[in-house]
């Protein structure tokens, strides 16, 4: 059975704990990468509302790398959805912007990250930096529809291990708000300007991982 849901729980961070987490996994766990990633957050203005959220509609480019992708299922802070995504090639993603104003997703909400990875007993942990406003954590395990649970309760048992608290989802949902007054901005296709993003951001500069 294929792996394709994504088992995460997510919580917040101090800076002193981000850097005391990240020293622990360097010492403890095994270093991914180190991610550079924009994305546009189309969801927010199709009418939902976080909390009822069923469907995430989203442009990424990571690390150089565009993305397509959509998240399926509830949206909180100890989720697991089923996760479709597409890569593209590189330099495309002024292009996927534009598609997807041709197709009606047309205002979004813009978020930079840059993000520390690391595998620790058997979960991914990303450590997420809003830059210039905060940090949190998100691990996760990709699991099929028989590993839900299992997924869950390891992910809980080492993240109490590592004294780390996850959100409530009442507490994800007003730090997302908090992040889209404070530090995401809206985008609004209407005042898009040709390569906008690579003109911004320098995405071909950067080196192509994933």
């Amino acid at each position: 059975m294929t792996k394709n849901i994504e088992v995460e729980h997510s919580g917040p961070l101090t800076n002193e704990q981000a850097k005391e987490l990240m020293a622990f996994f360097d010492e403890h766990g095994e270093k991914v990468t180190t991610k550079h990633r924009v994305l546009i957050d189309y969801s927010t203005f199709l009418g939902d509302g976080l909390k009822h959220r069923k469907k995430d509609i989203r442009l990424r480019i990571t690390n150089g790398n565009p993305e397509i992708i959509v998240k399926l299922g509830d949206w909180t802070s100890s989720n697991h959805r089923k996760e479709l995504s597409v890569l593209t090639e590189a330099g495309s993603f002024d292009t996927l912007v534009q598609i997807y104003a041709a197709l009606g997703y047309k205002k979004g909400m813009l978020c930079e990250r840059m993000t520390e990875v690391y595998n620790y007993d058997g979960i991914e942990f990303a450590i997420v930096e809003v830059p210039g406003h905060s940090f949190h954590f998100e691990a996760e395990i990709m699991a099929d529809e028989n590993g839900i649970e299992v997924a869950k309760n390891h992910i809980q048992k080492v993240c109490k291990e590592l004294g780390l608290e996850i959100f409530t989802d009442e507490g994800y949902i007003k730090y997302i708000e908090k992040l889209n007054k404070e530090a995401n901005e809206v985008f609004d296709f209407d005042n898009y300007t040709e390569n906008y993003f690579e003109n911004r951001y320098h995405f071909s500069k950067e080196k192509a991982t994933y």
